[in-house]
């Protein structure tokens, strides 16, 4: 059955991703800018909701003050992390002496990462609201309502992660799923806003199976394909940060040189990625024509990739340019949600009952 229509859930799902990929671009401004310890507590900032803006207004001893309060939280964590299986990663924590260094206090960096909180709170209150809307959908569509608790339930596990990743001093791999499970509410939130009011179905929608099956590979493959190569970037980035702290800030053309095997994978699968997008838009255009909506959005999506490889580049050969980095997160991330909704898209009969005729349908079974 489909879900009763309503304007404000695929609005408000709409408003509330636009904001998460806002998120995205301030926490690529954060990571370039070195800001990720600008605060060194959580939920607050120097145990403030209104961080300070000078060093005189912070005890003399607040390096010690934060450094102990996130080994008492860390012994916590390793604590659960051990009673869970996990006691390699544990051990990891217990014994990285960097993880209890406080940094200098740092106006630009504390206000920069303070913002980035700000706005995960707004998402936290938006994803809340989009659920609330959902209930709307409980007796036409349970699996939409189902799907955006999910979304409430992963954006407080993922602030809870932000916390760690804090008390960790940005310890390698946290960023790393932080950045997946940004992904996972991307595509919850794009499934919410598809489902609450897909686009009407027409005979030109409907596909026989078997060409409906490869294209549906070939946009898996994709999806696949970028995820991929987002925590492979992730993974490139933390490199980046341990690789500065050992050459220093004023030598960053030779950070590049020094990433070894990770970036080379990263940058080598760049070249896959372009060409089985290109292989896409071509193939949905020698279908559909260049007017269809699947080939239009997939010509947009080969532009997408087209600046993303041009902001890859610009980083390898321009020293990884601060402005390049947030740019080139956000491009990929808005790629991938891009192939989630044409998956969506190719597959509009599963979301909605098809009004076509029986023609098309016979045609639709070979």
């Amino acid at each position: 059955m489909n879900p009763t229509p309503s304007r404000l859930l695929p609005k408000l799902s709409i408003a509330t991703l636009v904001a998460v990929y806002l998120l995205i671009l301030v926490g690529g401004i954060v990571r370039s800018t070195g800001s990720g310890m600008g605060c060194p507590d959580w939920p607050k900032c120097f145990n403030s909701w209104v961080p300070p803006t000078e060093v005189s207004q912070l005890p003399q001893n607040y390096k010690e003050v934060y450094a102990q309060q996130r080994a008492e939280k860390n012994s916590r964590f390793t604590a659960y992390l051990e009673s869970l299986g996990f006691s390699d990663l544990a051990n990891r924590i217990k014994n990285d002496k960097s993880i209890l260094v406080e940094e200098d206090f740092n106006a630009s960096k504390t206000w920069i990462e303070y913002v980035n909180r700000l706005i995960g709170a707004v998402i936290g209150l938006l994803i809340f609201a989009t659920f609330l809307a959902s209930l709307k959908y409980w007796q036409s569509d349970r699996s939409l309502v189902w799907v955006s608790f999910a979304a409430v339930i992963l954006v407080g596990f993922q602030g809870w992660i932000g916390s760690i990743v804090v008390s960790t001093n940005l310890l390698s791999g946290m960023i790393t799923f932080h950045m997946l499970l940004a992904l996972v509410i991307v595509s919850l939130l794009i499934y919410v806003a598809f489902r609450a009011q897909p686009p009407a179905l027409s005979n030109e929608d409907i596909l026989p199976k078997k060409e409906l099956t490869s294209l549906n590979t070939l946009l898996v493959v994709l999806l696949l394909l970028t995820l991929g190569q987002i925590l492979l970037g992730t993974q490139v980035r933390e490199s980046v940060d341990i690789i500065a702290k050992e050459l220093g800030g004023d030598r960053r053309q030779k950070w590049i040189e020094s990433l070894g095997s990770i970036f080379t994978l990263h940058r080598s699968l760049s070249f896959i990625v372009i060409a089985a997008h290109l292989w896409l838009a071509a193939t949905l255009f020698q279908r559909f024509g260049l007017r269809g909506n699947l080939t239009k959005w997939s010509l947009v999506l080969v532009v997408i990739i087209g600046m993303e490889v041009i902001s890859g580049g610009i980083m390898a050969y321009f020293g990884i340019p601060r402005v390049a980095q947030p740019v080139h997160l956000l491009l990929a991330t808005v790629a991938f949600g891009i192939q989630l909704f044409l998956l969506m898209k190719l597959n509009l009969g599963q979301f909605v009952q098809p009004n076509v005729t029986k023609e098309t349908q016979e045609y639709a079974s070979y």
